[in-house]
């Protein structure tokens, strides 16, 4: 028969952590619950405690007293192939795990691309499950933002959503890079270097990095070379082989163009595949640039000017929102934005 002795022995409790650290068993329990009304010194002792006795807090025990999972999730509308092969995704998982790290928030990661993996994740986004999450790479007929909402799950988004670009959109809790803006940038800066015939190829228009974008590349077209040819817009869907195959498209409609800004490095990339074999040489005939300053960026040849957009801060400033909004932490604005910057190299 197992006594309470010899489960204590197996199991360290929170009042042998208490006894070890010197202080009382409720300032433990804030402690291991993340409550800030702990005095630095304490929070040390029981730290230091709950290291050397192995203490692990019983989750179940811990969700019935404070309400709270201790687990957020992020879900990305992406197959697992992208997630795990473009750097994007990699840097958005560092930086939230980064943010994360001084709370008791543990993550976990979903793809959702099947009705399926669908259906399964949206029956786990309860607050049984979860006490908030992380949505990335949405499109805007997603209604994964709608049914959280409803459930009262405190909710962040990667990348503002299409509809907030446009008037009277109503206000979203998200983190995005200045799409609008970078995408200015690039096409500014070949209009300086001379070209007048600027084509580009354009993210997914049901995703608001890919409106952000092509939103800047009209704006700065018409305010540097003027006219903006439709004909000299092209629509992929970021990745590598859509990025070739718009490359084609615009050479056939437009033989005379003379640069392209495109909305991905992974897009440029293909886009530099094409023109190679169209024998067009770049930046000589044709020059090029990118978005995102991943490391194909570098890697490409020639090497790929770009817009570096900060994505591991993009995940840390999700996780704050998040736990800020898990906490009910008072907030100025909903969103963030953050500034991004063109990297100059060969290709242009």
């Amino acid at each position: 028969m197992t006594t309470q002795r010899t489960r204590s022995l197996g199991r360290p409790t929170l009042d042998a952590v208490a006894a070890r650290a010197g202080v009382g068993r409720g300032t433990v329990s804030r402690v291991v619950n993340g409550s800030p009304q702990v005095s630095p010194e304490a929070r040390a002792a029981v730290q230091q405690a709950i290291a050397e006795l192995g203490y692990v807090p019983n989750r179940a025990a811990r969700a019935l007293v404070t309400q709270r999972t201790d687990s957020v999730a992020l879900v990305v509308s992406e197959s697992g192939e992208r997630v795990f092969t473009e750097p994007f995704f990699a840097g958005i998982v560092r930086g939230v795990s980064s943010g994360l790290l001084e709370t008791p928030l543990q993550l976990w990661l979903a793809m959702v691309q099947s009705p399926i993996e669908r259906e399964r994740v949206e029956n786990h986004l309860t607050n049984q499950h979860v006490d908030g999450v992380l949505l990335l790479s949405l499109h805007d007929s997603d209604p994964l933002p709608t049914l959280l909402e409803e459930r009262d799950l405190p909710t962040v988004l990667g990348g503002r959503p299409a509809r907030m670009l446009r008037p009277g959109a109503r206000p979203s809790w998200f983190v995005d890079a200045d799409n609008v803006g970078g995408a200015r940038k690039a096409v500014e800066h070949l209009a300086r270097r001379g070209r007048r015939r600027i084509a580009t190829i354009a993210g997914t228009q049901d995703m608001g990095v890919g409106l952000a974008r092509l939103v800047g590349y009209r704006e700065a077209v018409e305010s540097t070379v003027g006219m903006l040819d439709p004909r000299m817009i092209a629509y992929g869907d970021f990745s590598e082989g859509s990025g070739a195959a718009c490359m084609r498209r615009l050479l056939d409609a437009c033989p005379d163009l003379d640069a392209v800004f495109v909305a991905s490095d992974l897009m440029a990339f293909g886009a530099l595949r094409t023109l190679r074999e169209a024998g067009r040489r770049v930046p000589e005939d044709v020059a090029i640039i990118g978005f995102d300053d991943s490391p194909v960026a570098q890697q490409a040849d020639p090497p790929l000017t770009t817009v570096f957009q900060p994505v591991e801060e993009m995940g840390r400033q999700m996780a704050r929102l998040l736990v800020a909004r898990i906490r009910g932490d008072e907030i100025p604005t909903p969103h963030v934005l953050l500034d991004t910057e063109l990297i100059q190299r060969a290709s242009t």
